[in-house]
């Protein structure tokens, strides 16, 4: 299918049309549903291009083709959700290999590494990638995947794409981003230097909590074609409405990360100035960790904050993760609605204790991904819970 666009658009223009045409058939402007197992073949062999739904999908691939553009790739492989392209990507390596990876990244990617794969003979390493020096002293012969996220989940530390990826293009070793918190309208990895990207399209690419789904772009061809042959060998693929649904998501991924990002800063400096709030993490604050690279690397700092209280203690957390009006209790982020999440209880509770209180995160620590409501709004309701506190 050949889209609209001429490959020198701007992102706004290609998160609309990039990977999408009327459909031939009957003109409707929105990519149809192909809801459909198999496709009709006029001799053994011959067909238009789909031989079998596992493989490929008209759907799926129209939005393989716009996430691609949106990230500069050449190629688009997406999947049932973030953690299948994740583990599609370890699927490649061998027993004896080593990944190196932040020790502050979403916990399921952790627990994928580590429990999944570890048994297997894939060893991963956990450090804080926010300083090089530590990534160096982390690789060895066998390192064959370097897996970084920026800004970091939970506690939005900046990992400076150039300098990691030139340090793992120099060893031989495969760089990754994660770049599910930036998305490509904030931040582009490839453009940086790296060799995937990797999405939770679950998150900001969907941007309504209601899709869950995966994305891996590269331009690199010998990447592509293993990634493909897992979709076809182990079959983790979205089906067609997870991919119209994430598609609409595009449509307006530019004006959406705009309004997530201009809250999180007015929420981040509120908190920041609060005297029941010990520290904030947030890209956007002049005195945060990697400010300046996070403005080089970055258009927009994002929707995602995290914050300590000053009281430590779990009971005061869980006071004001439960006392909210506004803010929702959830597992996830990236949909328009505010969410507030605990990392030690929920989306991090599987990494060992002392693993993630070494990597600092502490029980007072609550994790914002901030909507697109009307910021006020959002202000006042932090406001009246900590007040309670």
């Amino acid at each position: 299918m050949k889209d609209k666009t001429n490959g020198k658009d701007g992102f706004g223009t290609l998160a609309v049309h990039a990977g999408q045409q009327p459909d031939p058939t009957t003109g409707a402007v929105m990519t149809p549903i192909y809801q459909t197992s198999t496709y009709a073949q006029s001799s053994p062999g011959v067909h238009k291009g789909h031989e079998y739904a596992r493989v490929t999908n008209p759907t799926r691939t129209a939005l393989e083709c716009n996430l691609a553009a949106l990230e500069g790739a050449a190629h688009g492989i997406c999947f049932s959700s973030g953690v299948a392209a994740t583990d599609a990507i370890i699927r490649c390596m061998r027993p004896g290999d080593h990944i190196v990876a932040s020790n502050d990244l979403y916990g399921g990617t952790h627990r994928l590494m580590r429990q999944v794969f570890g048994p297997f003979g894939i060893e991963s390493t956990f450090i804080d990638m926010s300083v090089s020096e530590n990534v160096s002293r982390a690789l060895r012969p066998s390192t064959k995947l370097l897996w970084i996220e920026t800004p970091t989940n939970p506690l939005l530390r900046i990992v400076d794409i150039v300098l990691l990826s030139d340090m793992a293009r120099g060893a031989g070793i495969t760089s990754v981003v994660d770049n599910t918190f930036a998305t490509p309208a904030l931040q582009q990895p490839l453009e940086l230097g790296a060799d995937l990207v990797l999405h939770s399209t679950t998150k900001y690419i969907g941007g309504h909590s209601d899709v869950v789904g995966g994305v891996v772009c590269t331009s690199d061809d010998e990447w592509n074609e293993k990634l493909r042959f897992l979709v076809k060998s182990a079959g983790a693929v979205p089906g067609p409405m997870d991919c119209f649904l994430s598609l609409r998501g595009t449509k307006t991924l530019h004006l959406r990360m705009e309004r997530h990002s201009s809250n999180a800063v007015a929420i981040a400096e509120y908190l920041d100035a609060h005297p029941k709030v010990g520290r904030v993490y947030y890209p956007g604050l002049a005195a945060s960790q990697g400010h300046e690279i996070a403005a080089r690397q970055m258009s927009r700092f994002g929707g995602m904050l995290s914050f300590l209280l000053v009281d430590e203690r779990l009971e005061t957390a869980m006071k004001v993760l439960s006392g909210t009006r506004i803010f929702t209790l959830a597992e996830s982020l990236g949909g328009v609605e505010s969410l507030m999440n605990h990392p030690a209880t929920m989306t991090h509770a599987s990494i060992p204790e002392d693993e993630r209180r070494a990597a600092g995160l502490h029980d007072s620590l609550i994790r914002l991904s901030v909507g697109i409501e009307d910021v006020q709004d959002l202000i006042a309701d932090l406001e009246q819970v900590l007040d309670t506190v």
